[in-house]
């Protein structure tokens, strides 16, 4: 018995000294990987595995300028995602949940479980049929996901002490808007205040459940100028932009930048940076030729229209014509910004250091961060 006892105990400190390993890293950088949540713009190919979802990019022209060709971005080459797991020096793009082969050694650097269409509210999606709600995102991320990278780095049950060396990367909100709220007020009596309200409040909470499966390390990603998009070409009557929209979006940003500041009692040792791709897009559009842009306005793509949005269109005709300058347009498709103001985003998101760009810090400093 006193025997058995004695390997126990060995196999425990082996565990624990292989689980204090990891947390230590590298010593290449503080940052072992990524977990990502929230809708298309971060959505790396989760939706490619829905059968009945209406919003998937696994057909050309999307990924025209990726080098796997169409993965189920929603743009022409890489997302932000893509773009800070290069800055951050990760070995590998991060591999989407739904992939049946995302298991094991492919979980060690994170997963993708951003699903395009989706909202913080279970609701938001339904135009799109099928879609991975962000709570349902979070079930994957606890139930399936980590168990098997804890076991992969022999912490077992040590949760806490594995994830700190991870960044979780949040991009949701802007479905709840245009494909909920604002599709839906006539039959919904609430105010833009109270729903938005609701939003963080919903969101706040689902942080908070991350957070006690032992992340620590957060990225929230702003909602875009909603109302810049391309699709709402048809209802802008000649304006650049409709107000209204940006300005839900602005209420949603400001109540997402709040939550950092909360985060320091609410979530003890957490860190939490909010990046404004919402002002970086808008300064783009407000002056596009400052950073090579030519168009602000239009879709690169063809466009499928869509009756629910007055005749313009959301996603890419599949097969459809593609512009030929993508670079010089801020808009793929009719909601998606290209890779090159991708480029924009996670740039100002790694490297700024003004507090209206990224928030307190940039996410260099936040991967660096001693926990």
């Amino acid at each position: 018995m006193a025997k058995r006892t004695a390997t126990g105990l060995i196999l425990f400190c082996l565990q624990l000294l292989a689980c204090f390993s990891q947390s230590k890293g590298d010593g290449r950088d503080e940052i072992k990987g990524m977990f990502v949540f929230g809708s298309s713009l971060v959505d790396n190919g989760n939706n490619n595995f829905l059968q009945d979802s209406l919003a998937k990019a696994d057909f050309l022209p999307y990924g025209i300028d990726f080098p796997r060709g169409p993965s189920g971005r929603f743009t022409n080459g890489r997302n932000v995602v893509d773009l800070l797991g290069e800055m951050l020096k990760l070995p590998r793009l991060i591999p989407p949940f739904s992939d049946p082969s995302t298991k094991g050694s492919r979980v060690v650097h994170g997963v993708n479980f951003a699903s395009g269409a989706s909202g913080i509210l279970d609701e938001t999606g339904f135009v799109a049929r099928q879609v991975i709600t962000l709570n349902q995102q979070i079930r994957n991320f606890e139930e399936i996901t980590l168990p098997d990278l804890e076991q992969q780095l022999g912490c077992k049950g040590r949760s806490s002490e594995v994830l700190k060396n991870y960044m979780f990367v949040v991009g949701t909100g802007g479905n709840d808007y245009s494909f909920n709220y604002f599709l839906r007020r006539g039959n919904i009596n609430v105010t833009l205040q109270a729903f938005t309200a609701n939003l963080t409040n919903s969101l706040s909470l689902q942080l908070k459940k991350l957070y006690t499966l032992g992340a620590r390390k957060f990225v929230l990603m702003s909602v875009n100028p909603l109302g810049c998009y391309p699709m709402l070409n048809a209802m802008r009557n000649g304006s650049r932009c409709i107000e209204a929209l940006n300005q839900a979006a602005t209420l949603f940003n400001d109540g997402l930048k709040s939550l950092i500041d909360v985060a320091k009692s609410d979530m003890p040792n957490s860190n939490l940076v909010f990046v404004n791709s919402y002002k970086i897009i808008s300064d783009i559009i407000e002056n596009p030729s400052s950073k090579g842009f030519k168009d602000a306005s239009n879709e690169c793509c063809e466009v499928v229209p869509s009756a629910q949005l007055g005749g313009s269109g959301t996603l890419c005709k599949q097969g459809g014509k593609t512009c030929s300058d993508r670079r010089a347009h801020v808009f793929f498709d009719g909601l998606h910004p290209t890779e090159a103001v991708n480029v924009e985003i996670a740039t100002k998101a790694f490297t700024s250091y003004l507090q209206t760009d990224v928030y307190p810090i940039n996410v260099n400093q936040l991967a660096k961060l001693k926990l």
